[in-house]
This record gives structure tokens, sequence and C-alpha cells, in this order.
């Protein structure tokens, strides 16, 4: 359409269904019974109408839609709104016509909706403004709804319905026009229905002659006050065109229109306009379908001349104004006094009314969103996308970054205002089978959303290279586009003739119309009329040629790069820093010289075949060479024309006046607003930004390419060095102006923090304020852009009416000029003032964002100007003046620490860090730095620092690093928090030297030592915290306060157990210079208030701290000290808490004994008490004497009682015995309870021995008793251990004194670690309780020989019958080499195992014993005779052997077991007499050997 007609202006969308909250209410009808199935009204239709409410100035705007027959739509629109609008969805019984009504009552808040349904059902509905109401109910009040069947009044069909205030005409198809009174007169009343018809006065006859002329069906009804009356404007379809009074219900006019039009045109619809002011001309328009031509549609307009006398005379104007629709149907058509607008489907055109039919004023054009959508998703023929992947693949290095770069560019594409569209969005992705429930999709976040859209798009990839993803995002937008055209179709106009406002309806939005600026004038216009833009030019006009020129070369270079190259531009300077934009101009230059690179080619040829690949590489170098020769001649024409490139130079200067941002200056009295037009103010500035960004980066490229080829068309050496100096900084300048403009219409903002919702609360001041809530409410949303957030500021700092104060319909003209009231706050401030760069104002505009958390931007706008400026020569000066690099710097750092605090984590994390740490010793350094940080402690968090006057500059960077380290550690940066305490340091002799001239450096009159301490403990913190051990040790060592050292060394001792690094006290690693026994007692404190149980456990440190340092005996006191808690504090009575408490014990005192073994025998002992007291660090304390050696008592100096107090290794060998034994009892859950070394353990043995732990029982008994006690002891546990051989037990009264409840032998369990362990695992090795007391009998006989005759007498006595084991006989027996002196041996010898078989009548084995040892002495070798025949060398027990005689003969003649007596008798006889005889032989062998 532009190109037919001058564009005068672009629509700017402010209003989507995504800023509404619908509330829907129901409506009921009584006439559900009575409704006829015929449609009386015309079905339902798309449309939309907004109505003007006065004072205040309010809207209300209704749609319906042909998908939602039976609903409609409210919005009421106010300038005082909330950004988040409510909307009230009626819904309706029956289907709508397509017809609305919506006045004014008497109450200003309360408004009358009429509506007629499909089935003929009016209805007349009372709602208020404030929709809130209606959220508690799904109905609506019955009370305040008024319905009216018409069909009761007729069946004729109706074709059309217009109303005003308390009255509805309605349009039948016979002709007929009928009023109808609703909601002022009763159904019933009189008058309640009139019909329009010719029948008053004379008039009445000649309706009867003339009655058989019928009218057309209605095809159009309007209703117009003019001149104080109600006027209807009936059009009927046979081309009839009347006028009726309303209140008379008389006809005024009447005109048969076809004479006026083209044969065959059929009238179609018809429009009112506004009264000329005092002159009474009315116009009208009505649309004609030519049925000559198929699909051609013609308007005409009309004028009616109004005269007021004793009654309205109305005349047809003789001029006529026709307009031809070539393309497009017509939607809908506005009037006024002098403009009439036709909305098409295919655009928004507008033409002057002329007031006579000879003057024709040119039509202009507005360009719709359409198109704009289309221009930014790539899917114009102007605005292709084939150049995209070319040109990134030509620039951007590695190639796997292709992929990226570009999915980055659609996706900033798709989240552009005026393009995103949640609806639309949610649309698309069901096309990929994407299903989310509408909070789902509420909570996606920018980045979230990114992901979602890049893996559909993957998905539906063939493969990953970066033509599949490319047109994957094509084919993306392409589907985008179709369903925001589907779902944004224009409805209807909206033309207010007081304001100049223009809106248009859509079905899910609503826009506005602004004009355009002069760029976009003097581009559209085809470089025509430059000096109605401002433009001054000799006279002879040939410095008009030659900017025309100059023009033509810039846009021809815009076209041969496309629109692609300012996409790849802006995200490379906003996005991801793939490539740099140092690098990015030469590059474009490249490609403008040359070509794509050789990689393009290579990806055509493999993704699109060699052949289509080859063909495509044909064209584009046949393109670059027409390109190439176009501009050099072109340029060489201009430089003949121009004479001398200074000249044309000096043309193009006064060009780039257009591009600049103007300067505006505000009005500091306004309060502030927010409101709709705020969105519009956004919208319109995103569109602008974007041209003028455009242009600047076409005039840049332009000037870089004439530096390129300035030998070939003849540029000197001064005008090269004039655009390398002048021009490219400056064009530079206005580049990034445009681009920080364009960043913040264009960039979603961030999601507030948890950290910082409460700061964001007292910064907005958040509370009753219901507006500033809903705004909070959309940080993060797609559509709700850093712009708005400027936009708060800017309106409460700036009130000039005519360029902030936006109405919420404004002029295209209001807009346009409020976008550069906008956009002069934002580049220059509210004054305006000159300034040598963007840089002031940058950090005046991150404070702003700051503030309500928008770090990223404002790390980008930071950065962004810091690396602006230092492409200028002045950035050195900049840096030396005034401060303002360092407030810069400052609140850089602030960005980047918030940052790395909020969002990430890890190396990133760390990266952040650091430039934020770079970034705060920057803002230090600089001159002015005190001044200007100074005035931004309300503002940007910094802390007033209490004093005032000069300072110098080592006592200012004293004070702000220490602000710096405690925002570090406010932000849990203990990194950044220690270098600048350790900047600090640095600092504070300087700071606080008497020779600094000025004074304030100390206000706290802290003294150097004091300042240095607290800072060394934050060092010392900070390092802790970083888990730099070392370093926190060597902050505490370095400390000069000795109070703030003492409270680091115990800190650092606790977080050492916590940690369970206190080894790093024991390694050997730190020095203790000085500070060993404040370590000591500082590990001393520790144990002494820990639980005794704790791990790692304190008093084992204290061991090896003392270990470490050769102090033995200090290590010995700790651990018998830690013993001794352990023995004495109460522990959880769970049997695992008391085992581990009783190992410990023994740990403990191993410990001890340990250490105690290191020192000079002399020396082994502690004093239990030395761990509670603050011992003398020696290693050899005084000699203690010994108890049993008096004489060493002289001359000590220690008391006889104090001696009794100190322990010596056997003590603590005592105790360890007896706490190893109530270990091992514990694990079998018994009981007993310690008391001490030095009463004998009585009962322990005992226990042991019932529970079996025989190794641990001995080891009592050999090391508590000695002697005659000792020996009685092991008679007493072997007594014990035989029982428990017994099968058969008597009564426990014949087991003595003794009394043991033995029980029955079980496997034992193992506990591992115990201190038995090894003894335990081999005393059970066996099977049964003979082998261990065998075991244990051999280990022990030979401290008590009669221990064997204990066993076997215990064995005897407790079972008579029982059968001795052969290794029990055997210890009686002896050694065989023995035998040969009869039955004589050691203790336990046969003599004694013969008389143990006779007193327990057990006489067969008594009478074998003898009968074995005198056969062995009778027998013995020839070689042994001798020894037998000494005097005294052979004895039996003869009184044994004459017991048992005697037995056998009591036995006999009992007359029990009588031959097995006799029979025993007769062998002991027998071998007792040749005994005997054997001995006198031996005897008299005997004497003779002694006489001789």
């Amino acid at each position: 359409m532009a190109s037919k007609w001058r564009l005068a202006g672009m629509e700017v969308p402010f209003i989507s269904s995504d800023s509404v909250k619908w509330i829907e209410v129901s409506v009921s009808s009584s006439n559900n019974n009575n409704i006829s199935s015929d449609n009386v009204a015309s079905l339902t239709e798309d449309c939309a109408s907004c109505s003007v409410l006065e004072n205040p100035s309010q809207y209300l705007i209704w749609r319906i839609h042909k998908n939602l027959p039976t609903s409609l739509e409210l919005l009421h629109v106010s300038s005082s709104h909330q950004f988040t609008i409510l909307g009230l969805r009626i819904n309706f019984p029956f289907p709508l016509s397509p017809f609305a009504f919506i006045c004014s009552s008497n109450n200003t808040n309360i408004h009358v909706l009429h509506v007629l349904t499909v089935s003929g059902i009016a209805f007349r509905l009372k709602f208020s403004s404030n929709f809130s109401v209606y959220e508690s109910t799904p109905l609506f009040p019955n009370q305040d709804i008024l319905e009216f069947n018409l069909v009761n009044y007729g069946t004729v069909p109706i074709t059309r319905v217009a109303a005003t205030a308390g009255c509805v005409v309605v349009g039948r198809n016979d002709g007929s026009v009928a009023s109808f009174q609703l909601g002022i007169l009763h159904p019933g009343s009189p008058g309640f229905q009139q019909e329009l018809r010719d029948d008053t006065g004379i008039g009445r006859l000649w309706g009867l002659m003339s009655r058989g002329r019928m009218l057309g069906p209605v095809q159009d009804l309007v209703i117009v006050e003019a001149l104080g009356k109600m006027l209807l404007f009936v059009l009927h379809s046979d081309g009839i065109f009347r006028v009726w009074d309303l209140s008379s219900h008389s006809r005024i006019f009447s005109h048969t229109m076809t004479n006026q039009v083209s044969e065959g045109a059929l009238p179609m619809r018809l429009w009112v306009g506004e009264a000329k002011g005092s002159s009474g001309i009315i116009p009208f328009a009505i649309l004609y379908k030519l049925t000559l031509e198929v699909g051609m549609e013609m308007i005409y307009v009309f004028s009616l001349h109004c005269k007021l006398g004793d009654k309205l005379l109305l005349s047809l104007e003789s001029s006529i104004q026709d307009i031809p629709l070539d393309e497009g149907a017509c939607i809908d058509v506005k009037l006024t006094s002098k403009k009439i607008w036709i909305l098409k489907d295919s655009g928004l055109i507008f033409h002057n009314l002329s007031d006579n039919d000879v003057t024709e004023e040119e039509p202009c054009c507005y360009a719709m969103q359409e198109e704009f959508v289309a221009e930014q998703l790539f899917q114009s023929s102007e605005c292709s996308s084939d150049d995209l992947l070319s040109i990134t693949h030509s620039l951007v290095t590695p190639k796997d970054h292709v992929v990226s770069f570009v999915s980055s560019i659609f996706f900033r594409r798709l989240l552009h205002p005026g393009v995103h569209h949640n609806i639309v969005l949610r649309a698309t992705l069901l096309d990929y089978n994407r299903h989310w429930t509408d909070s789902e999709f509420q909570n996606l976040t920018v980045d979230g959303l990114k992901k979602e859209i890049i893996s559909l798009i993957e998905h539906e990839a063939v493969a990953e290279s970066p033509l599949s993803i490319f047109y994957g995002w094509k084919n993306f937008c392409a589907r985008y586009f179709h369903h925001w055209c589907k779902n944004n179709e224009p409805y209807g106009l909206f033309v207010r003739s007081s304001t100049g406002a223009v809106g248009l309806l859509r079905k899910n939005s609503m826009s506005v119309f602004r004009s355009l600026e002069s760029i976009e004038l003097l581009v559209d216009d085809e470089l025509g009329d430059l000096v109605s833009f401002g433009l001054e030019f000799s006279d002879d006009h040939s410095e008009r040629e030659i900017l025309f020129g100059l023009l033509r070369c810039i846009i021809s270079i815009s076209h041969q790069l496309g629109k692609s190259a300012s996409a790849i531009f802006y995200e490379s300077l906003v996005g991801t820093p793939t490539i740099s934009a140092e690098e990015l101009v030469p590059c474009l230059l490249k490609i403008l010289q040359t070509g794509y690179s050789s990689s393009v080619v290579a990806l055509n040829m493999s993704d699109l075949g060699a052949d289509v690949g080859r063909e495509k590489e044909l064209a584009n170098h046949k393109n670059l060479r027409k390109f190439s020769i176009d501009m050099l001649l072109s340029l060489h024409a201009l430089g003949k024309k121009a004479v001398s490139w200074d000249r044309m130079l000096n043309v193009l200067e006064s060009y780039l006046q257009f591009l600049v941002p103007r300067k505006i200056l505000q009005d500091l009295d306004a309060g502030a607003v927010f409101n709709i037009s705020t969105s519009i103010l956004v919208q319109a500035t995103c569109q602008i930004a974007k041209v003028m960004f455009e242009s600047a980066l076409d005039v840049l490229l332009f000037i870089s390419y004439l530096l390129s080829i300035g030998g070939q068309i003849g540029i000197s050496h001064d005008d090269m060095s004039r655009m390398q100096l002048e021009f490219i900084p400056m064009i530079q300048e206005i580049v990034f102006e445009w681009l920080i403009i364009l960043f913040f219409g264009t960039t979603p903002s961030e999601s507030p923090t948890l950290e910082d919702f409460s700061s964001q609360l007292s910064s907005l001041q958040i509370g009753s304020n219901g507006g500033k809530r809903s705004w909070n409410d959309k940080l993060g949303k797609c559509d709700f852009t850093l712009a708005f957030i400027l936009l708060l500021n800017f309106q409460s700092s700036s009130g000039d009416p005519s360029h902030i104060s936006l109405r919420c319909f404004p002029s295209p003209q209001e807009v346009t000029s409020s976008v550069w009231g906008f956009t002069s706050w934002v580049i220059w401030g509210k004054t305006g003032e000159e300034s040598s760069s963007f840089l002031k104002r940058s950090t005046q505009l991150s404070l702003i964002l700051l503030k309500h958390g928008q770090y990223d931007a404002v790390k980008y706008l930071l950065t962004g100007t810091e690396a602006n400026l230092q492409k200028e020569k002045t950035f050195r000066s900049i840096q030396d003046s005034d401060g303002d690099w360092c407030v810069l710097q400052h609140l850089l750092g602030c960005c980047l620490l918030a940052q790395a605090q909020c969002e990430l984590h890890g190396l990133l994390k760390e990266k952040k860090v650091c430039e934020a740490v770079r970034c705060f010793f920057r803002a230090a350094s600089g001159q002015g730095a005190f001044q200007a940080l100074q005035s931004l402690s309300h503002e940007a968090g910094l802390p007033n620092l209490g004093f005032n006057g000069c300072l110098s500059s080592a006592a200012w960077k004293l004070h702000y690093y220490q602000w710096a380290m405690q925002i570090f550690e406010q932000y849990s940066v203990s990194e950044g928090a220690c270098q600048f305490a350790l900047a600090a340091l640095e600092q504070v002799d300087e700071a606080l030297s008497p020779k600094d001239d000025c004074h304030g450096g100390n206000p706290l009159n802290e003294s150097a030592a004091t300042i240095k301490g607290r800072l060394w403990a934050n060092v010392f913190k900070f390092t802790l915290d970083l888990n730099l051990l070392h370093d926190a040790y060597c902050a505490i060592i370095s400390n000069p306060d000795e109070e703030s050292k003492c409270i680091c060394l115990r800190r650092f001792i606790i977080v050492l157990y916590e940690r369970k690094a206190a080894k790093l006290l024991c390694d050997g690693q730190l020095p203790f210079i000085g500070i060993a026994e404040k370590i000591e007692r500082e590990l001393a404190w520790k144990a002494d208030r820990s639980d005794i149980l704790a791990k790692p456990n304190p008093y084992e440190l204290l061991y090896a701290f003392e270990m470490q340092r050769h102090n033995w005996r200090k290590a010995a006191s700790y651990m018998y000290l830690y013993s001794a808690r352990l023995r004495t504090e109460p522990v959880p009575k769970d049997s695992q808490h008391m085992l581990s408490a009783l190992q410990e014990r023994l740990n403990g005192l191993s410990a001890a004994i340990n250490a105690l073994h290191l020192v000079h025998p002399a020396y082994a002992w502690i004093d239990p008490f030395s761990g509670k007291n603050s011992i003398q660090n020696e290693h050899y304390p005084r000699k203690k004497a010994k108890k049993t050696v008096i004489e060493q008592l002289v001359g000590s100096d220690i008391q006889p009682q104090c001696l009794q107090s100190y322990i010596d290794i056997d003590k603590l060998e005592k105790e360890y015995v007896l706490t190893s034994a109530a270990y091992l009892l514990s694990t079998r859950n018994v009981k007993w309870t310690f008391n001490g070394i030095n009463e004998v353990p009585s009962d322990l043995v005992d226990l042991l021995v019932q529970t079996n732990f025989y190794d641990m029982a001995f080891t009592v008994l050999l090391k508590f008793w000695k002697g005659s006690r000792l020996r009685r002891e092991l008679e007493i546990v072997f007594f014990a251990m035989s029982l428990k051989c017994c099968p058969n037990k008597v009564d426990s009264a014949c087991l003595g004194t003794h009394g043991l409840l033995l029980t029955s032998s079980k496997d034992e369990v193992v506990v591992h670690g115990s201190p038995d362990n090894i003894a335990a695992a081999h005393q059970y090795k066996g099977n049964g309780q003979w082998e261990t007391l065998e075991l244990y009998l051999i280990k022990y006989k030979d401290f008590h020989a009669g221990l064997p005759i204990v066993v076997a007498e215990t064995l005897l006595r407790t079972d008579p019958r029982i059968e001795l084991p052969l290794w029990l006989i055997c210890m009686f027996k002896g050694d065989r080499r023995e035998r040969t002196w009869g039955m004589t041996s050691q203790e336990s010898s046969p003599a004694s195992l013969f008389r143990l078989y006779v007193d327990y009548s057990r006489y067969t084995e008594a009478t074998n014993l003898l009968l074995e040892y005198i056969e062995s002495y009778s027998s013995m070798k020839p070689t042994d005779i001798i020894n037998r025949k000494r005097p005294f060398s052979v004895w039996f027990p003869y009184t044994a052997i004459e017991s048992l005689w005697c037995q056998l003969e009591e036995l006999i003649r009992s007359g029990h077991m009588v031959d097995q007596c006799a029979k025993l008798k007769k062998l002991l006889h027998g071998t007792l007499l040749s005994h005997l005889k054997l001995l006198k032989v031996d005897s008299d062998d005997a004497i003779s050997a002694a006489s001789s």
C-alpha cells in the first residue's frame, strides 16, 4: 500500500489480551421457551466499537467474536487504570447480532449496554465500570437486566439496528423502520413503539396515492446528533437515503443516491460524520459495490447542508468525492469534519475531505502492524532472511556458534514489543503438540521459553546443521505470523476528532496510530521534499542533489546487505559476545567488497546440492559486481558534481542532525502517572529507535565503505582523516545512543530475586498503591521491557503535557512528540545540559535499574558506555574529571556482585566476583571519587561514612575499602571481602599519619592497632570461610590486638573441630612462636566445654598437640583427664553408647601409658588435675618421690597428702585392666561398677568367668594379686571352669563356698576393636569347655602346681562317675622318665591322682593306676636297676594303698560289687606280693653294697 500512497504513520499496539484479566458473568433470560427457530436479526459477525464516556475521559470498548457468538467483551480503558486492566465477558443465552450500544446513565460509574440477539431478543443491561464488583458472582444481577422480545411487534427479519440513549431503532427487510423506547416506557405503554412513516398531515394523502411503491430493505442505520437534534440516517438497498428526526418521528430528508453514483453500483454501508462547526455541513459516506467489476468497491463521500429555522432543513451538496478501493475489502470507515479514514483488510488510508469537486488532496496511508511483524520475522518480500545465515556464517567463528547466534536473533525478534503475543505463541506451540496450562505458561521465564522453542526447532530439524536449524526457525516464524494475523484481525476503527486520536480495534488487541519521524518520511518519500524536514541548502539545488546521491548510495549499501545486517549487528552488541563490534564492521565491508566467505559456498553446496549451490554463488557474484560498479559510478558522479569531497562531507553532516536524539527540556513539576499510555510510548519508542538505529548504522557502513575505497574515487588524505577522526566517532556515538534506547525498549525485564524482594518493596514504596503492585507483578514478563521501569521515573520527573503526559488515546503527533520527550530524557536527562559523553547519564539510568534488580541491563549499559568511551580521545580526561567514571565503576561493581550472588555458580560466579573486585578498586582510585560516590549514599546503598571535610587519598581508600568489604560480606562473597580487608590494611598507617594535612581521616578516633585488629579479624573470618586455614592462622598471628587475637584463635579451633581439620595444629606446619600456650589454653577450654563423646575429640587433639611438642607428661595428663571424664560423666544407657565410651576410655588410658613410657622412669607420673590448671610448659617437672621409699621424701617440697593425687604407670595399667574388663562385660550386657583401683575387684573375676572371658579374668588376677592370694583365686577360677565341663551337676549346695551360677558355653561374638580381641579369638577356637579348660590349665599350672588336683577333685566331686580326660591324667603322671621312681612327683603327682581315685570310690581306676606304676617299677631296663637300688629312691602311697584294700574288703563284706571287688583285691594282692619281694631283694642288695 505504501507504494501507491504516501506513508503518513504507523500503527502502535498498546493493549493485548496478555494485559487483560477477564471476568465472566452470565445473563439469564425469561424467553427461553418463546424463542423462534428462525433467525430474526443478522447473524453473528466479528465487530467492535469504542464509546467515549465524558468526565473523566474514559472509553468503553466492546467486541463480539464470530467464534464466540453468545459472548460480548467489554474493556474499560482509562488513563488512570493500572497496566493490567480488567475485562468483562458477558455470556448471553442466545447468539448475538453484530450490534451493541453503550451510553452513560445519571451515575457516572453506571453505564447502559444495548444488545440484540439473532432471535430478536433485545437486552438492556446496567453495569458498573468497576468490573471488579462482578468477580464474586457468576451471574449478572437480574435487577440490572431489562429484556424485550422484538418478535412480539413483527416477524419481519431485522436487517440493521441502531440505538441512542433510551431508544433502539431497527430496520427491517421490508424497508420499514421502528423505534422502541426501551428503558424509558413500559412495553405496554402508548408510544413505546413508533413506526417511522410518511403519514403526517398532507403527507398521509400522498402516502395513500403512492402506496404502490415499496422501499428496499434497510441496508444501514446511523443515529447522529446534529444541531441539538437526534437524527436517524437510513440507507435502503435500492439507493434511497432518508433522514428522520427521532424526536418528532418525522422524515426530514429523502433522496435517491443512485443518480450520483456509477451505474449498477449497490449500496452496502453508510457512515455519517460530525457536523463542520457552525457551517452545518454533515459529511456522510456510502460504500458501493460495483457489479460491473468483480470485487471492486467504491466509497462516495457526500455532504448535507443543515439549516435550522422553524424546522430543520437538509439539502444535499453538489460536491461528491469518490474514493476507489482497488484491493482489499472495506472493514470500517470513520469520518471527521475534514478527513475520512478507511480501514481495509490490506491497510488503513485516509483522505482529506475536499470543499469542492475540483481540488483533490493526495491520499495517505498508515503502515499496519502486520507489516512490522512480517519485517521483524523476515516474512515480507522486502525483508527476507536469506542473507541472515550467509552473513552470520561469514562472520561468526567458530562455526559451532552459528546456530546459537541465529537462534538468538530469531528469538529476540519474537520477543520484540508488538510482535510477542501469548495467545499467538501458544497457538504456534500447539502446532508442535506442546501443551501448557495457563499457570505453567505464565511461569515460563524468558530463558525457559527460549529453551522450549529451540528444542522444538532442533527436534523438527532433519540434522543439526546451521541450514536445517535456520529453516526450522523460518518455518516457526511463518507459523507464528499466520497465527498472529489470525488472532489479530482488524475489527473496526476509532477516531476522536477533538483530540485527533485514531485507534484500531483488533480481535485480541488495540492500537493507535502515530505520525512518522523525519527520517522515516525522508526515506519513505523516496528522497522527495527535503526542505520541509528542516534541511537548508543553497539556491542552486546542487547540495540537495548531492544529498540525494549520498542517500541513494547509503540505501544501496543497506539493500545489498539486507535487513539481516542490522539484526546481526544488534545481536552482536547486546547478545552473547560471539563477535565483537570492532570486528563486525570490517567483516561487513569485506562482504560488500568480496562477497560471502568460502564456508558459505560449501554450506550451500552441501545442503542445497552442487548445482543449486553453484547457481546461487554465481547469482551472488553477479549481484556483487553490479553493486560495486554502480557504487563506483555513483560516487564518481557525486565527486564531479560536488567538486570536492569536503563539500560532500558537509552535506552529509547536515543530514546527521536528524539522527541525533533530540534534546528537549523537561518540566520537573509533574506527578507520577502510570497508565496505558506507557505501553503506547514504549511501542512507539521501539519503532522509532529501530529506524534511527538502522539509519545511523547505514551511515556508519557507508563512511567505512568510503574509507576502504577512498583511493579509487579520489578522496584526499585530509578528507579521509576527517572521516576517520570526526565522522566515525560521531556516528558511533549516535549508533550507541539509539542502541541503548532500542535496548531499553525491547529487552524484557528481569524477575525480582527472593533476596531483592524486600528491597524492591521499599524502593517502589509498594503498599496501598495497587498500580505499583501490578507493575511489580509484571517484572520478568516477556512483554514488560526495561523502558517501563524507566518510564516511572521519566513520567514522575517530566511534566510537559505536550511531551510527557499522554492521553489514553493520543493523536498521532502526540505519540511521536512524546517519544522524543522520552528519548531526550534517556540520553540527556531532565535538564538536557551539554555533556561531552553519555557517561554521567548512564550512571543515572543505572541507579534506576539497580533499584529494581535489573542487573543484566545495568551491566550491559555500563560496560557498553565504558567501551564506547574507550574509542574516544577523551577517555583519559574522563577518568580524571568529576568522578563520573568512578561512579560507573562503582555501580558496575555493585551490579556484578549482585549477579554473582543471585544467579551464578562455580567458575562463572568466580569470574563475576573478580570483575566486581576490579571495578571497586578502580572506583576508589579515580580522581573525585570521594565527592562523587558520597553523593550516592542514599540512592545506591552506599552507607554514610560518618565524616565531613577533606580526606587524604589513603583515608578515603581506607573507608571505601571497608565499605566494599562489608558489601562483599553481605553478599557472602568472602574472597572479595578478604581482598578489600587486606587493601584497607595497607592504607591504615598512611591514613592515620599525623603528617596528613586533611582532618577527618579517623572520625571514630580509633588507634591504628584497633583498626588493624578489626581488619585482621575480618581477614581471618573471610579466609576461614574460604577454608584457607593456613591464611586464617597467619591472620591470627598478624593481629596486633590481643583480645581480638584470642577471640579469633578460639574461633579458629572451633572451626577446625567442625571441619575435622584439627590435625592442622599437630602436623608441624604452623609456627607456634609466642602463642603455643594460648593455643593450648584454647584447646583445653574447648575440651572442657565440649561434649565428651564429640568427634573429633578435643582431648585427642590436645594429646597430639603436646606429643608433637614432646610434652609427653602433658599429653598423658590430658588423655587421663579425658578417660576420667568418660568415667564420671553420664552417658546414654544404651549398649552402643556405653561400649563407645568404654572403648574411648581404653584408648585414653592406653595413650597416657604410651606417653609416660617415653618419659624417664623417675618422672613417669602425672597429676590428674593438671589438665584443668594452667601448668608450666616443661618437659621434665620436679621429680615425684615414691611412697615406698621414705628417704626420697627428704628435701621434697611436695606435701605427703598431695602425693596421693599423683598417678604412675602402674596405676594407669591397673585402671586400664579394669576398664578392659568392664568393656568386655558390657558386650554381654553385664554391668559392673568401677570403684577405683585401690579396691580389690572381688566380684569382677566371677563375672568374667561367668561370661567366659577367661583371659581377662586371669589378667585381673595376675595384676592385682600375688603369692598365696593369687593361688587361692586361681583355684576358685579353675573350680568354676571345671564345673562347666560336668554334664551332670550335683546340687549347688555341694559346691562349697563359691556358689557360682554357671551357664552353658555358647559361641562367643568377637567385638571388633576390643582389647581382648585376639585372646578371645584364641581361647574359643576349640569346640567346647574341655578344650578351654585344658588350654588354661596348661598355661597357668606353672603359677600353681596344684591346679590339676583342684580340677580333678572338682570333676570327681561333681560327677563321681565321670571319666577324667586323658590330658588331665597325663598332667598327674608327668614325664614317663620319672616313673622309675615310683609314684612320686610334683604336687600334682600320680600319688595325688591315686588318692583322689580312692577318696571318690574309683577303685578300678585306682587299682589300674597302682598296677601300672608297680609293673613299671618291676620291669625297668637293666641299665636303670642301679638307680632303683639306691636308698629312698622309690616311694609309693602305701597309706592310700592300705585304704584301698580296706575299702574293697568293706564292699565285699557289705555285699556290694562282690565279684568286681574280689577280682580287684586278688589283682592287688598278687601285685603287692611281687612288689614286696622285689623290695626285699633290693633292700638286701642295698645293705650288701653299703657294708662292702
